[in-house]
């Protein structure tokens, strides 16, 4: 007989957290099943459980996953992004949203949008599909869920959060197009935002300046690729301090990874004639912006906004983390692993630490 699988589930009540036991599940053709190696925290993660984000309960956390696939169904097969077969034992992630393929919105390459979503890590637990999320010890994925082979040498702690951060990065540059030879600022020196900055880098970008109010993230930022800094202050504008080092001219491009109205008011100060900005932590409720319509049509500005991704961004970010995990310090962005048991620690450390990710590796012991 299997071993029952193990689940964190956030109830929703009080306790939040409620260690579960549960039997593994009999897989229908196209079903996989994943025991989960390295899950880490996610912002949206800990707002969910700081109850600052809704979501549907009960429910497991946890979308940025690495897993090593224990179970098939014998009469399908099963293939990856690059149609290349499946097999027990391999190392993979997949897409964070599972897509019907067939809605308006799907026809139109929006999967992100689909009318029938599923999304690990968000879905309310049912009968038919009770391991959803990355706080377990087994995921089980459902038909149509994309998969990709994971890299031999890429270490699960810097793979696990390609699968949101990384590939919204990748989003984000795929809607920006071309930058070589350009300018562009980050705004916002999180997760998002210094993968952002390697890369802006890594693309040929003329020069890359990276701000936050935080001087440690801003320091962050240079090791990860920035040709210049902004620590942000009250007493002086960010866009003053754009201009003062484009020598008035502004950038080509900005990134927003904030959200924060302000500091997007002033990245649009910040950009050149013709520029671009791309918004990305836009995803919570906040003011509405405060834009001037006539510069933007004066000033012949574009401004785009991206959620999620689709699976290109997903193999593209897989290989890029590939190719440049040595070029920029990856390892020191999860620097703190707790494992299934300690999931509440890895919560407090996530939040009282700041870090870019915590990482919950089921297997491990306590």
């Amino acid at each position: 007989m299997s071993d029952p699988c193990v689940s964190i589930i956030l109830t929703g009540d009080t306790p939040a957290l409620q260690r579960t036991e549960v039997k593994q599940p009999r897989l229908q053709p196209g079903e996989v099943l994943v025991e989960i190696l390295c899950c880490t925290i996610c912002g949206s993660d800990l707002h969910t459980y700081e109850g600052t984000r809704s979501t549907p309960c009960p429910t497991i956390l946890g979308h940025e996953m690495v897993g090593r696939v224990v179970d098939l169904h014998p009469e399908h097969h099963t293939v990856d992004f690059l149609n290349r077969p499946v097999n027990t034992g391999d190392r993979i992630t997949w897409s964070v949203a599972v897509a019907c393929q067939k809605c308006e919105y799907c026809r139109r390459g929006l999967t992100q949008k689909c009318t029938s979503l599923f999304k690990y890590g968000h879905q309310k637990l049912t009968d038919e599909n009770y391991l959803s999320g990355g706080l377990a010890s087994h995921c089980h994925l459902v038909k149509g869920t994309t998969i990709f082979k994971v890299p031999a040498s890429l270490p699960d702690q810097i793979a696990s959060p390609a699968n949101c951060a990384t590939a919204t990065v990748m989003a984000a540059f795929r809607l920006a197009g071309e930058i070589k030879n350009r300018s562009v600022l980050i705004l916002g020196a999180g997760m998002l935002g210094i993968t952002a900055t390697a890369v802006a880098k890594s693309r040929g970008a003329a020069s890359v300046i990276v701000s936050d109010i935080n001087p440690q993230r801003v320091q962050r930022g240079l090791e990860f690729g920035a040709t210049h800094s902004i620590l942000v202050k009250k007493d002086q504008p960010l866009h003053s301090e754009v201009h003062h080092l484009t020598q008035g001219r502004g950038v080509d491009f900005v990134f927003d990874m904030t959200g924060v109205p302000d500091v997007i008011e002033s990245g649009l100060e910040a950009l050149d004639i013709g520029g671009t900005m791309i918004l990305v932590g836009s995803v919570y409720p906040a003011r509405p912006l405060q834009v001037s319509a006539e510069q933007v049509v004066r000033r012949l500005l574009k401004i785009e906004g991206i959620h999620n991704y689709v699976d290109l961004d997903l193999a593209n970010a897989l290989n890029f983390l590939e190719r440049y995990q040595h070029t920029y310090p990856f390892q020191k962005l999860c620097d703190q692993s707790y494992s299934l048991e300690e999931v509440t620690q890895a919560f407090e450390a996530t939040g009282e630490h700041h870090s870019y990710r915590v990482a919950v590796l089921p297997q491990k012991k306590s």
